[in-house]
């Protein structure tokens, strides 16, 4: 009997792989052409399939009849970070019958993997010292698998960071090539003088050129130059070395067979350097995230591959692949992110109508994440070709949008701090919470009950438009009950050097239970972002599948999104002004208050 079930479950694999085998060696040896390497690689593909747990299968099973289960209405997630939102991650398994108060179906798990102990040199978790390791204070690798198992006897997906581009210098590869190990520096880019990094440097922007100016540093214990696009301490890898594809491919898998549903690939853009490009972007890295993907449907099928690419539709859309052959299964919507809070400012829409025309169509197998806030910063990232039309000008505008959402402007009541600020790129970014930029947090100061009710007023419009539009909405935690920002940060010397942590401030359990009171401000967001959340959940025209598109509504302060799905259709009007307007939808007037909204429900198309 056990000899027949192992040859039961040999076959899937074996199926599946011969499905991809002339797609997948193909691409390996497109790039490798190294026959040594890509046996090695399905050997490692049979093992990790081999090591995956019956209750995972089952899940993948579960998937693979119904592919797109992830596109339901009654998808929203929630990101958060473990040590944060419950200290450890026993107190997230503690916690989860919040995620279903709030109607989550997936949580995303900030960064938790090993990293330094320096919080200086772990970058928030995105320099990893052991991609199968758990970071000690926030438990061990059984204790996540305990979490994700229980997750999923809840119907709960769990999402974890994936660092691609780099590891630590602390990682194990970079500690034996600082020994000298030439197979370990071969994963990395080291150079014995500024030759090459000086050809590199010649097209190779900067990621921060003010906080960790250059791509190279020079370790003078070893008198090598090593590549480090983005902090010193992080180190790039070398995907030319098929040892470094193979390898980190199983380290991904490895978290898959722990439990992990949703892998979010971060900083995919970056991974494929050439010399004389930007190294951003580059076709090779297309192939590597086809391939990763393709690992993914070989060996565990119910996992989904999450790319963070954090740039203007053009080159975000094309990570999706094909309807054929897909890369990413789910993207982030950066760019409507950045551009539902510059149309807050501005009270102009025209902008984000044209943005959403920009994404309506996407292959019908991908899906957008969309967010209003995440642990990151705002960065302004804007389609300025348009805005200038209207006399908009690049440096000036993003100077005024964060004079905005700083409360230096006359009249802004938000009330947020800048990253990375810099006279000389004037590309400062902006840090804060939803709830302290739309202005709760100066209402409450000032003890002012009619700004108040406008502030919860624009909050609750922003998360609506958020839930209507194309995709998988995922709150940050803590914005459901109007988190405010945490200033504590800049009295903790591990924190107070990275503005960021403003609106990553700890969950307080105390103040939540006021979202029972709708007395409260807490109460009253919570009680209607919650209504909104489950209209959402029981109405099937919010299906991610739904054809999604902007309308006119005959006023430029009103963004109109209609939804069409199996029949049925709804309007959503969306005033981003603090004035009482007109709107049109569907032929019909009606009125808005201020930062207000209306979902038309219920509407038949004949």
């Amino acid at each position: 009997m056990a000899e027949n079930e192992n040859k039961k479950k040999t076959s899937r694999f074996d199926e599946k792989l011969a499905e991809y085998y002339d797609e997948l060696k193909y691409l390996y040896m497109e790039i490798y052409d190294d026959e040594t390497a890509f046996k090695y690689f399905l050997k490692m593909l049979r093992k990790a399939y081999k090591e995956r747990k019956q209750s995972l299968r089952a899940v993948d099973a579960r998937r693979e009849s119904n592919p797109f289960m992830h596109h339901s209405n009654k998808m929203m997630g929630m990101m958060l970070y473990t040590e944060n939102f419950a200290g450890d991650l026993k107190g997230v398994k503690d916690r989860l019958g919040y995620f279903k108060e709030c109607g989550v179906k997936y949580v995303h798990l900030m960064p938790l993997l090993d990293t330094s102990e320096d919080s200086a040199r772990s970058d928030g978790g995105y320099a990893v010292s052991d991609f199968k390791k758990v970071r000690p204070d926030l438990g061990t690798m059984k204790d996540l698998e305990k979490l994700t198992a229980a997750c999923h006897q809840r119907g709960i997906r769990v999402c974890l960071d994936f660092v691609m581009n780099h590891t630590s210098d602390e990682h194990a590869w970079a500690k034996a090539a600082r020994a000298g190990d030439p197979e370990a520096m071969s994963r990395y880019f080291f150079y014995d003088d500024r030759t090459i990094p000086d050809q590199y440097d010649s097209t190779m922007p900067q990621v921060f050129p003010e906080t960790a100016p250059g791509n190279f540093t020079y370790l003078p214990d070893i008198n090598k130059h090593v590549m480090t696009t983005f902090y010193p301490f992080q180190w790039d890898l070398n995907y030319g070395n098929p040892m470094v594809f193979n390898d980190m491919t199983e380290n991904l898998l490895y978290l898959a067979n722990r439990g992990i549903d949703i892998v979010r690939l971060d900083a995919v853009p970056y991974i494929w350097k050439e010399l004389g490009t930007s190294c951003r972007n580059l076709p090779k890295v297309h192939t590597l995230v086809r391939m990763m993907n393709i690992a993914c449907r070989v060996v565990c099928p119910s996992v989904l591959l999450l790319g963070e690419v954090v740039m203007e539709p053009s080159k975000v859309l094309p990570y999706f692949g094909t309807e054929e052959k897909p890369e990413c299964d789910m993207l982030y919507n950066v760019t409507t992110m950045a551009t539902i809070w510059h149309t807050m400012a501005t009270r102009d829409v025209r902008l984000l109508k044209h943005q959403l025309h920009q994404i309506e169509n996407v292959p019908s197998n991908c899906i957008f994440q969309n967010y209003l806030r995440c642990h990151d910063d705002i960065g302004w990232g804007l389609d300025y070709g348009f805005l200038g039309q209207f006399g908009s000008k690049e440096a000036p505008h993003k100077k005024y949008l964060n004079d905005w959402f700083t409360g230096k402007w006359q009249g802004s009541p938000s009330r947020g701090e800048l990253y990375n600020d810099s006279e000389w790129l004037q590309d400062a970014r902006l840090c804060g919470t939803t709830a302290s930029l739309c202005g709760i947090e100066a209402a409450l100061y000032e003890k002012n009950e009619e700004a108040l009710k406008v502030a919860i007023d624009a909050d609750v419009m922003l998360h609506a438009c958020m839930l209507t539009l194309k995709g998988i909405p995922v709150f940050y935690s803590g914005d459901e009950l109007g988190m405010l920002n945490d200033y504590g940060y800049h009295d903790d010397p591990g924190r107070y050097a990275d503005s960021r942590n403003i609106h990553r401030g700890k969950m307080d359990w105390d103040k939540a239970q006021e979202r029972f009171d709708e007395s409260t401000p807490t109460g009253r967001l919570f009680s209607q972002l919650k209504k909104l959340i489950m209209i959402r959940k029981y109405n099937d025209v919010f299906h991610s599948d739904a054809h999604v598109y902007p309308f006119e509504t005959g006023d430029n302060r009103v963004l109109g999104i209609a939804r069409e799905y199996k029949g049925k259709k709804m309007f959503g009007l969306f005033n981003f002004s603090p004035d009482h307007v007109w709107a049109e939808a569907d032929g019909s007037g009606y009125q808005l208050q201020p930062y207000g909204f209306r979902w038309l429900m219920n509407i038949y198309i004949d």
